[in-house]
């Protein structure tokens, strides 16, 4: 029996799951825009469930992250195309959210700053291009990298959380498929099991959705952690435009009751900064007196504030 020619056959096979076809949508191109539009989003609710299986690790991670920080350590993230990209985006979100150190948050990407806009051809396989750019980032042993590869088995990747690694580095791994050489390799494996995407090996989706909720939640559980949040309000953010002056000066009404020329004023002493605003109303002490005592807390709020 001839075969169709208009029909593909079947793809060989491959032991990583991302790689597989979906096996529920064979005739996705023939959908109508409403229902394709349903079927794309629907299958994002994967990447949820496969955050939350994996949140046990991601909190083994955090708490083994959590002393290097503490200890002045940095967050360096390592990845090619959408994975690079993402970790980009939590490195660079940090600084505006929390006032983390621009230069205690590391993006590598594969191919440099030019693969945030672009492909860069064969980038992804260079394991030695990995290696390197650790090494030149000056890895130390209070650092934390954070590797992240769909198919957990990115040269470029798996280059960089080994020269990591030997540098007494803490390593983080971020795989969408399990039993892979990422895994293996990091001290902190974290498998997102996102299974075959809606568009057969396009792991800008649900398995990208997945390494951003992962990424989020990592991040903004060790910022929970390291006092830049005091209740669930972002404390630590600086007013830099109209919209988070605004923000600011909401926040600092809402911890303390004070009205809002009262706030205002407050985080003008304070500099812009909304925790030392906070401090100094619920205290009833000058600003320098309210950034001494966050200072001897290391920054955290509920503890200057000498709550348990």
């Amino acid at each position: 029996m001839t075969a169709d020619p208009r029909r593909p056959g079947p793809l060989l096979p491959d032991p990583r799951r991302t790689e597989g076809v979906h096996p529920d949508h064979p005739d996705l191109d023939r959908l109508g825009v409403p229902e394709l539009v349903r079927v794309l989003a629907d299958d994002q609710t994967g990447a949820v469930e496969a955050v939350r299986a994996a949140a046990p690790a991601l909190a083994r991670a955090v708490e083994s992250a959590l002393p290097r920080l503490e200890r002045g350590g940095r967050l360096v993230y390592a990845g090619a195309g959408t994975s690079g990209r993402l970790g980009v985006l939590d490195a660079t979100e940090l600084t505006p959210t929390f006032s983390w150190p621009t230069a205690r948050a590391v993006p590598l990407i594969a191919g440099g700053e030019r693969a945030i806009r672009e492909a860069v051809e064969g980038a992804e396989d260079d394991r030695e291009a990995g290696e390197a750019d650790v090494l030149s980032s000056h890895i130390t042993p209070n650092d934390v990298l954070i590797a992240i590869a769909a198919s957990g088995t990115t040269p470029y990747v798996l280059g960089a959380a080994d020269a990591a690694r030997e540098a007494g580095a803490l390593t983080v791994g971020l795989s969408n498929n399990p039993g892979t050489p990422l895994l293996s390799a990091v001290d902190c494996p974290v498998l997102l099991d996102t299974g075959p995407e809606v568009i057969s090996g396009s792991t800008r989706l649900k398995a990208g959705t997945a390494q951003k909720i992962a990424l989020n939640t990592f991040s903004s559980a060790l910022m929970v952690r390291l006092g830049k949040v005091y209740g669930n309000m972002m404390v630590d953010v600086r007013a830099t435009n109209a919209k988070l002056e605004g923000r600011a000066v909401r926040l600092v009404r809402h911890a303390t009751g004070a009205d809002e020329a009262a706030a205002r004023e407050a985080l003008n002493d304070s500099g812009g900064s909304v925790k030392v605003a906070i401090v100094k109303l619920l205290l009833g002490v000058s600003a320098d007196e309210a950034a001494a005592r966050l200072e001897a807390q290391n920054g955290h709020a509920r503890a200057a504030l000498g709550e348990s």
